[in-house]
């Protein structure tokens, strides 16, 4: 078993597809004949073809889902920062609506497609429990964390700082096979804390240059982004990532509600305003998700984590064309180390 594939079956992975892919190859090939007859040998050649067809064809619609959601999610950033700066938004406020919107949007196709499997996870009482641990766990502090990091900082330090999930990841990898970091993995930790320090303090320790509540938030906001790839891993593999992501959303929304009270509170919205909502709800959230996941299907969790780095390049560079965010020298040197980081522990 090769590295990353032990770190990502720790944390249990989304590889499955991709294992079930390999089965289901090996088994079409070994239904062939394998006579010497030339026959023989043009059949097992169509085979071949059509199977490095299928493959190639899932291999660019993996690939173009997980770019997408990538982008889609750095993109959500911009938009919350946008309706931070403009209309005076409570951040528990926008948490809570949009993770409602969301869920919702998740139900439309579950109830319509998969509902056997949706009704059977809310029947089986030890999978409740879990699914109720990862919204907690999980979505709720995830969502609470990156909102609060895009108010407190930006779009592109807040998505960046959620990078360093991985180093988490790593760790509890590492515990869980009771292993040593292998030396990759150490250089990518330190990678981690060095763009870290250079965000923080732009390269001077006497000052940090963002808040250290933006910070520490930002922090959080990993840890929770960790919790939603290590709690329900045993959920994805019985449920799918549409049902356990979107119960998980609608749960911690109509649990946060019970606090916030939306509807009391309610944004002085303009046209422009409910629109940018709407594309923090449905591009930023449910698409973001629905095409990351597809992604993770079709090409694996290690090949989606990387090309997922698109998700703080796509915050940086909307927040710094629609927004005018300006990015310091050392900022965009730290951006760099943490997304190198994501290629040396993945």
């Amino acid at each position: 078993m090769t590295e990353r594939t032990e770190q990502r079956d720790a944390v249990g992975g989304f590889g499955a597809a991709e294992n079930g892919a390999v089965q289901d190859v090996a088994a079409v090939q070994s239904a062939a004949p394998y006579g010497t007859s030339a026959a023989d040998r043009a059949q097992r050649r169509g085979i071949r073809e059509r199977l490095n067809a299928s493959e190639n064809r899932q291999l660019i619609m993996g690939v173009a889902a997980t770019l997408a959601g990538g982008t889609f999610w750095g993109f959500s950033g911009t938009c919350a920062s946008f309706l931070f700066d403009n209309y005076q938004v409570d951040t528990l406020w926008l948490m809570c609506a949009r993770q409602i919107c969301s869920g919702l949007l998740f139900l439309i196709p579950i109830l319509a497609f998969d509902r056997a499997r949706f009704i059977k996870l809310w029947r089986t009482p030890r999978d409740l429990a879990i699914l109720l641990v990862f919204t907690l766990g999980g979505v709720l502090l995830n969502q609470f964390g990156y909102l609060m990091a895009v108010r407190l900082t930006n779009a592109g330090t807040a998505t960046v700082l959620q990078c360093l999930q991985l180093v988490i990841i790593m760790v509890y990898a590492c515990l869980r096979t009771r292993r040593a970091p292998r030396r990759r993995e150490l250089a990518g930790v330190a990678l981690a804390l060095a763009g870290t320090y250079l965000i923080a303090t732009g390269g001077n320790p006497a000052n940090l240059a963002i808040p250290a509540e933006g910070l520490v938030i930002g922090l959080v906001a990993a840890v929770g982004a960790a919790c939603m790839s290590i709690i329900p891993a045993g959920l994805l593999g019985r449920y799918g990532s549409s049902i356990v992501t979107g119960s998980g959303m609608l749960i911690s929304g109509l649990v946060s509600s019970a606090f916030i009270q939306p509807w009391t509170n309610m944004p002085a919205f303009d046209a422009m305003g409910w629109g940018a909502f709407a594309v923090l709800a449905f591009v930023g959230s449910f698409l973001a998700y629905f095409l990351y996941m597809q992604g993770v299907r079709d090409i694996g969790s290690m090949r989606a984590s990387l090309i997922g780095t698109v998700e703080p390049i796509s915050a940086t560079v909307t927040s710094a064309l629609l927004l005018g965010t300006f990015f310091a020298p050392t900022d965009l040197a730290g951006f760099a180390l943490i997304i190198a980081m994501v290629f040396l522990t993945v």
